[in-house]
């Protein structure tokens, strides 16, 4: 089994925490996003991987460090690493066309701006799954038709009529990823493309012409990590979780002065916490400081200093000093003060 990961986009609706981290690497309860993400499908799928191929942006963005920071989760998961690059913004198909090379034999293909809960066995029976997650507003969403035998039978984005309320969460399984790769290629030599891009649903549809059968497979939770104020959910329900997990969120040195912490919360090494109340549902990274304060809610990120501050629903990023006294404050592009 493979992994395919594109994550090659900007993540312009999370500035500007993305402006100097690329968004996959954005830690949510303590861990990078695209962490998190092929964990929870390696978990799901509970077989070996024979690799997991990331498709990455221009190198000027995703440096070294975001390669190195891949190819260690790949092998931690005992799989080996392939890095792609896609240097122009395409589209979905043309992301995944990117990685041509690793496309055969069996592969889950999962888009890094998404977490999920799931435990369900995989129908390695069907050509391929498409997983989704019922929703209350489907017009609001890509869903899925099925038909009597509950087929996907077709892919419809933001019905204005009511078709179903399973939403596409952008996790796809291919019992043969090669005929996605066969299929995809057909959409790039005639330039089939909408909103200007080449899409994976274009290259799903011809499968579907080609009466390649597809199922769904459903998620508990799908957790959105599109922008600020939907991460800072995704993070205080990804804390409840990991503590029914029953997961170790504290680091052994985080040092506790005249402070206390309502759980459930993750803090990183070498935080230091004095006078402050913190909790619930804060993620605070390494190396902080966090002083006559009262954060909950929240997202830091690491290097950060926090002083005399009130904090609920925010998002700080990294090697950020902010001390609530004072009202002069220089914070860089696209920062929002609420």
């Amino acid at each position: 089994m493979k992994i395919i990961v594109p994550m090659a986009g900007r993540g312009s609706r999370l500035r500007p925490h993305s402006l100097t981290v690329p968004k996959p690497l954005i830690p949510v309860a303590g861990e990078p996003i695209v962490h998190r993400l092929v964990k929870d499908i390696v978990k799901v799928l509970n077989q070996p991987i024979e690799e997991i191929a990331f498709v990455l942006g221009d190198a000027a963005w995703f440096g070294n460090d975001v390669v190195a920071s891949l190819e260690a989760l790949a092998q931690s998961l005992g799989a080996k690493a392939s890095i792609y690059r896609q240097d122009q913004p395409l589209g979905t198909g043309h992301a995944i066309m990117c990685a041509k090379a690793s496309l055969s034999g069996p592969a889950v293909i999962a888009y890094a701006d998404t977490l999920i809960r799931a435990d369900f066995k995989l129908n390695q029976q069907a050509d391929a799954v498409i997983w989704v997650k019922e929703v209350a507003k489907p017009e609001a969403y890509g869903v899925v038709k099925l038909n009597s035998n509950q087929e996907i039978v077709e892919l419809v984005e933001k019905p204005q009529t009511y078709v179903s309320n399973l939403a596409v969460i952008g996790i796809y399984y291919f019992k043969e990823v090669g005929v996605l790769k066969e299929c995809l290629q057909y959409v790039l030599d005639h330039n089939i493309v909408n909103g200007g891009e080449y899409q994976i649903n274009d290259g799903i549809k011809r499968m579907m012409a080609n009466g390649k059968v597809f199922k769904t497979g459903q998620v508990d939770e799908w957790m959105d990590c599109g922008n600020k104020a939907v991460t800072v959910e995704t993070n205080a329900r990804m804390l409840g979780f990991l503590e029914q997990d029953g997961e170790q969120l504290i680091a052994d040195n985080v040092s506790i002065n005249n402070s206390k912490i309502i759980q459930p919360c993750f803090i990183g090494k070498n935080v230091k916490l004095k006078d402050s109340v913190v909790g619930p549902y804060v993620s605070i990274g390494n190396d902080c400081n966090i002083e006559a304060s009262t954060v909950k809610n929240s997202l830091i990120q690491n290097h950060t200093s926090i002083k005399n501050a009130n904090l609920d629903e925010a998002m700080i990023g990294n090697h950020v000093n902010y001390n609530g006294e004072f009202t002069k404050i220089s914070i860089g592009d696209y920062t929002v003060l609420e």
